[in-house]
């Protein structure tokens, strides 16, 4: 389903012109690729799912993030702009993200439907979270809920 919004996206950019939204498409299916290939070697012939594209377009995102917060030091707003152009076409192919009461209500229901007790199934939890939600949840500050739920 990803792989062929990210090539319809190509295609549309290449017809359009558009070298920000073809440069930015080309370097996520670079990624993907090398992904692809990575999971090759675990015996996984047909390429990585869509929950470990999400994860990989999550990833890409918050490594802008922390890019603009250097280029902001060093008053680059050029390439500050430019990384807050790619971050808005990533976050095209991600779900919309949970707000917070969301979360905690997925949280609870998650804890709840696996008998969760204490700090010691937190492993549990978060992997069955990332299974459900990936690309709808910022793992970082989940990991933070959970603690507090469980505890």
């Amino acid at each position: 389903m990803l792989r062929t919004q990210f090539t319809d996206t190509l295609k549309t950019a290449m017809k359009a012109r558009d070298e920000r939204t073809l440069s930015t498409v080309r370097m996520i299916i670079a990624a993907l690729k090398t992904k692809d290939i990575d999971a090759r070697g675990k015996g996984n012939m047909d390429g990585i799912p869509d929950e470990e594209i999400l994860s990989l377009l999550q990833t890409m995102v918050k490594q802008r993030r922390e890019s603009i917060a250097l280029y902001q030091q060093g008053n680059r707003q050029d390439l500050v702009d430019k990384e807050q152009g790619e971050i808005a076409l990533i976050e095209r192919f991600l779900p919309q993200a949970m707000g917070e009461a969301e979360t905690v209500a997925a949280i609870g229901a998650v804890i709840t439907e696996l008998g969760a007790a204490g700090m010691k199934d937190m492993g549990r939890v978060m992997a069955e979270l990332k299974t459900r939600y990936a690309g709808q949840m910022d793992f970082s500050k989940v990991s933070a809920a959970v603690k507090a739920q469980l505890s």
